[in-house]
């Protein structure tokens, strides 16, 4: 359903978009088997209830959202046993749900529309950016994190899956569909060449062995705290290409945990306030998002009075300034 007709247009003409009335496909996706922690999948429906459709509706695009229900997958996939592949864990489930997030997104990329996902833990990328760049094949992935999410299942040391999501998308050693036909739905999608990640600090071995055999462009804190944003930003725009669409996958634990305490794998020296809203800005002035990604946040995590409403106010406004929010 639509809710709410807007009352002006977008700030930016978002110039891959072909729908008559500039429009926002919302995907909830209330999933946690990705990772260990519980908490995450409930997220979604704390930036639902905090009014992220009313955000997006005043900012003037028309909001198509299904409403904050569960993944029909994940609840009919569930209560079945999902044994380990090799280290892997709840690789069926996994797999399920984000093939069904998969569908979603290409649905309402193929209408023309821009697709924001809400998670939900960064497995779900996997879904994500497979639907848009089945709608965009010739987009590029800016990825937001701490962490690199690029193990395979040869190298990831716990078998989380929100750590593989990357690798998957890429066709990396390891994930192929004789290897693990579970996931045989997942086309090979991504080029190293259209993949920049931005915020890195975490990164595992083999992670960092796959990102320079693949010559991967990758800035870190030290890219960031050396160059400052707006010359990241400016390079990694440079380094994807001037005319290519853009999803941009944010993880929410790139931000510094001073910023965004509430999610599930923090690591202090992170993005700050600004660093991490002015990527949203700059991204929205190309007028080159097709996609958007809010994955991680953990209303379950607090250790102080106030963490989840930090948290989840600053989920909606890095969204507002991916929509074209400005100040002036």
């Amino acid at each position: 359903m639509s809710l709410g007709e807007p009352q002006q247009k977008p700030t930016y003409e978002y110039r891959h978009l072909k729908a008559a009335q500039p429009t926002i496909g919302l995907v909830c996706a209330p999933f946690s088997g990705g990772q260990p922690r519980p908490g995450v999948e409930t997220g979604p429906l704390q930036l639902i209830e905090s009014g992220l459709v009313g955000d997006i509706e005043a900012l003037g695009w028309k909001v198509d959202f299904a409403g904050a229900d569960t993944l029909e997958s994940a609840s009919l996939v569930s209560d079945k046993p999902d044994p380990d592949i090799g280290v892997l864990k709840k690789p069926r489930l996994v797999s399920k749900v984000n093939q069904e997030v998969s569908e979603r997104v290409y649905k309402h990329s193929s209408n023309g529309q821009l697709t924001v996902t809400i998670g939900g833990d960064h497995s779900l990328a996997m879904g994500t950016v497979s639907g848009t760049f089945k709608q965009h094949p010739d987009a590029a992935l800016i990825w937001v994190d701490a962490h690199a999410d690029i193990n395979t299942p040869l190298t990831t040391p716990s078998g989380n899956l929100h750590g593989c999501p990357v690798s998957f998308l890429m066709g990396l050693p390891g994930t192929s569909k004789d290897e693990i036909p579970e996931y045989a739905w997942i086309e090979p999608v991504l080029k190293s060449e259209r993949l920049v990640y931005i915020g890195l600090r975490d990164i595992d071995a083999g992670e960092r062995k796959i990102l320079r055999e693949n010559n991967i462009k990758a800035f870190s804190m030290h890219h960031v705290d050396k160059y400052g944003i707006g010359k990241v930003v400016e390079m990694a725009l440079e380094h994807v290409g001037k005319d290519r669409p853009i999803h941009l996958s944010f993880d929410v634990d790139a931000l510094d945990p001073t910023v965004a305490p509430s999610t599930g794998t923090a690591v202090r020296g992170g993005l700050t306030f600004r660093e991490g809203h002015y990527i949203c800005e700059a991204l929205a002035e190309t007028g080159r998002l097709v996609s958007l990604d809010i994955m991680e946040i953990n209303p379950s995590i607090a250790a102080m009075e106030g963490d989840v409403q930090q948290t989840v106010d600053v989920g909606r406004s890095l969204i507002r300034c991916a929509l074209g929010e400005t100040l002036l």
